[in-house]
């Protein structure tokens, strides 16, 4: 116990054990509806769920150990739902590029996102863009998946004319569908 208190500075960071479990507890269950959600979004492209699913939960739980033990940062990584939903809703139903040749060309941005990464250029192109830009982007992000959860709770449904219009509320099955995405 005392080599991990050593290790991670948990006391020289005014924490203890039991504070940083339960946090970790906390970071978890807050988390945790990526394990269910990602697969449902992903196998709409066309992707195995329970393959999703699996690779989901190891890649999260790969990427919060890297990050505990080589950066000794108490921070959680998981696969992030804007970038999830654009590949299926954007690129592969969108564009109708399929989802093996959509994967490949996300792992080659990694590399890339790697290098600039490694070579300070990432920070240098962070530090460029405007803060009401990047307020502007998470908002965008935010109002992609709410819609996005809208239409498939039908309280939002497609339009000609508008693109989108509200669903038909008194419908039991939208309301009955809205109660379970809450």
């Amino acid at each position: 116990m005392q080599a991990l208190m050593s290790y991670f500075k948990i006391a020289e960071r005014g924490s203890d054990i039991k504070t940083e479990i339960r946090a970790g507890i906390t970071t978890f269950l807050t988390m945790s509806y990526i394990l269910f959600v990602n697969p449902q979004i992903l196998s709409l492209a066309g992707m195995p769920a329970n393959d999703v699913a699996i690779a989901t939960a190891l890649a999260a739980a790969i990427a919060t150990m890297i990050m505990g033990i080589f950066a000794n940062f108490p921070f959680a990584l998981a696969p992030g739902m804007g970038l999830n939903a654009y590949f299926t809703f954007g690129v592969v139903k969108g564009m109708g590029v399929d989802w093996q040749i959509a994967l490949v060309a996300v792992f080659l941005e990694g590399l890339i996102f790697m290098a600039l990464a490694m070579t300070g250029v990432r920070t240098k192109l962070i530090n460029a863009i405007p803060q009401c830009i990047k307020i502007a982007t998470m908002t965008g992000i935010g109002l992609f998946l709410a819609i996005i959860g809208f239409q498939g709770a039908q309280l939002t449904v497609d339009h000609p004319a508008t693109l989108v219009t509200l669903g038909n509320l008194h419908d039991p099955g939208c309301c009955w569908r809205w109660r379970v995405l809450c």
